[in-house]
């Protein structure tokens, strides 16, 4: 049966990709349809239970100031907040939070419901429907057809989705849920490579059975910071997460066991995730370590589970319960969900453009793990562009494309489509060349006018940016033209910082870029006709003590936009343009380069290439051949 309604996008699966994509295209105002197995998992956290840390808290904040919503429900839902990499510079600084799971779940739940424009339904997609290489809808597996303009698929680990505990294996999408089978085969005919990936997650124990006595607290930061720029009040209470160790008897019992666990005994296929290793690879690993963390993560203010962090394995649960009983406060701890590996089938990212569309397929976009990465940051960014592309091109509007010296979005989905990835995509700071103005705290400098000109930043939360911006602008013009004398009262300040006494006239601005003093001592010494928030003060703070430092990174910036900009046309002959080695002329056809900075990142493209499509664009724009 043909369903009554035509959609302008379809999403399948309602993870964290497809609730940011669902939201963006039915915010700009295309009708859509969000198609989950399970209406009672949308959003559920199926690992970790928490959002943001190193180079994650960008992507968040990222995702907030173009008008996306996992940060507010993670403010609205968390239960512990901190700011990580405090004593190191701003440009590593990561925010993150613990949550309270399943409030987070039933508050994104709830978001998605109320949204104007978007239907939310329950059902297994089987098949993409195309026609002349353009996808038109979809079909489920009780034989329903929505049509669509376009199609997003983020399926998260489901695509044959294939559980590990010991040697005992069984088809799952995770821990008690279906996996998909119609679909991955589906993709396949499509004519699209398949590959396969692996990851785990630790057991769930019963926060009844531990001695935290054995183990060291550790609390959030007081006040809590926020992921979103709106600013809300935290809504639940603070509370702490448990720090403890593995020690020698834990990695005795993980080698006197690898015969058991499939990893090691070569049953998972699959690529595991290199910077998120399972507790058997970190002991095989690192055997010079005696000893390696576990954070116990509370799952939320309503239940015992705790979440072991840093003790995911396949092992059987015999062997699971003995290690994890090894560790102190762990000794007569009950597992109340094993810890497990699951296999999933991935289409390598090298097969979407910048857009996040196929190039097999027009209208039919990938996000979120389907492109080979991990992480509920890194799966709500791609949603959120891969929204947002469907509905401009629904609209016939221009696409929406971040660069790399724009956001660490760019970062990650360039670092895909051009790189491609064998194992899971993981973000991280050293992942961004221009790192010091890609900041978590100037987000929404940078990417909230590009949400208001798409269409999903409304008027009250755009009045309030830019009067945070005038008010920082402000600022930063009173310390450059106020020149202070010297004083009793400023020298008591500098003093109170051991810092040099003033003995002639200076610029505000010169006395913050000491690098003991703060923007709070400049306060004292001369206040501001109108008092700045926190997240201002430090704004300010940033952009006079690194402004050298700034300026030279945005000069690096110009010379990429130059290469950015000389764009690649689709139709490029590499077949005949002399002096490409064979492997760089298939790497250019199979990745399409957008432009020429695009090229000079692909893996194996040589400068000597870049120079020869240098020439080449040339002599087009002469009219040559």
């Amino acid at each position: 049966m043909i369903y009554q309604d035509k959609y302008d996008v379809i999403i399948i699966g309602a993870g964290h990709a497809g609730c940011e994509a669902a939201l963006a295209s039915s915010r700009m105002g295309c009708s859509t349809l969000l198609l989950t197995m399970n209406l009672d998992t949308i959003a559920h956290m199926s690992c970790n239970p928490a959002i943001g840390g190193l180079a994650k808290g960008h992507l968040v904040k990222e995702i907030d100031a173009l008008g996306g919503e996992m940060a507010k429900i993670i403010d609205m839902t968390g239960i512990q907040f901190r700011v990580l990499n405090q004593s190191k510079g701003p440009a590593v600084h990561g925010t993150r939070a613990q949550a309270d799971k399943q409030q987070y779940r039933l508050a994104m739940k709830q978001s998605v419901e109320k949204q104007p424009l978007l239907s939310v339904q329950q059902g297994i997609a089987e098949k993409i429907l195309v026609e002349d290489n353009t996808a038109v809808g979809i079909e489920t597996n009780i034989g329903i057809t929505y049509l669509a303009s376009a199609v997003i698929i983020t399926t998260g680990t489901f695509l044959k989705g294939l559980i590990h505990i010991g040697l005992t294996n069984f088809p799952s999408g995770r821990a008690g849920e279906f996996p998909s089978i119609g679909l991955s085969d589906c993709i396949r005919a499509l004519g699209f490579e398949i590959g396969r990936l692996k990851t785990g997650t630790p057991a769930r124990l019963n926060g009844k059975t531990i001695d935290f006595t054995k183990t060291t607290p550790q609390y959030g930061d007081n006040p809590a910071p926020f992921f979103s720029f709106s600013e809300n009040v935290h809504r639940l209470p603070q509370i702490p997460c448990f720090l403890t160790y593995t020690n020698t008897e834990t990695h005795n019992i993980i080698k006197n066991n690898l015969d058991r666990s499939p990893l090691y005994t070569g049953i998972i296929k699959g690529v595991g995730p290199r910077y998120c290793p399972s507790i058997e690879d970190k002991v095989m690993r690192f055997s010079d370590r005696d000893r390696h963390q576990v954070f116990l993560e509370p799952e939320g203010l309503s239940t015992e589970e705790y979440y072991a962090n840093g003790l995911s394995t396949s092992l059987p649960f015999d062997i699971q319960l003995k290690l994890y009983r090894s560790i102190p406060g762990l000794e007569d701890v009950e597992i109340m969900r094993p810890a497990y590996a699951i296999e999933y089938d991935y289409v390598p990212p090298t097969q979407i453009t910048q857009t996040l569309e196929t190039k097999q397929v027009t209208g039919l976009y990938f996000a979120g793990q389907i492109n080979g990465t991990s992480g509920y940051e890194e799966a709500a960014a791609q949603g959120l562009i891969a929204g947002i592309n469907a509905a401009l091109q629904i609209q016939k509007r221009p696409p929406f494309i971040l660069n790399r010296a724009e956001a660490y979005i760019g970062v990650l989905i360039d670092d895909l489509v051009t790189r491609g990835t064998s194992e899971p995509y993981r973000m991280f700071t050293s992942r961004a060349e221009y790192r010091l103005i890609l900041r978590e705290d100037n987000a929404d400098i940078r990417l909230r006018q590009k949400g208001r000109d798409i269409g999903l930043v409304s008027d009250d939360l755009y009045k309030n940016f830019i009067e945070k911006k005038d008010r920082i602008d402000a600022e930063l013009a009173r310390l450059r033209k106020t020149c202070i004398k010297p004083s009793s009262a400023c020298n008591r300040v500098l003093a109170e910082r051991k810092s040099s006494e003033l003995v002639q006239e200076t610029y505000l601005e010169q006395l913050l870029k000491r690098p003991e003093i703060g923007y709070a001592d400049i306060v004292k010494i001369v206040p501001p006709p109108q008092s700045i928030k926190v997240s201002e003060a430090q704004q300010v703070e940033i952009q006079i003590k690194y402004d050298g430092y700034i300026k030279r990174q945005l000069q690096q910036v110009e010379r990429f936009s130059a290469l950015e900009q000389k764009i690649i046309p689709d139709n490029m002959d590499y077949d005949n343009l002399k002096g490409l080695g064979t492997e760089i002329r298939q790497k250019l056809k199979m990745i399409c380069p957008a432009s020429l900075g695009q090229a000079s990142r692909i893996s194996g493209v040589t400068p000597v290439a870049i120079s020869l499509i240098m020439v080449a664009l040339e002599k087009r724009k002469r009219g040559k051949t």
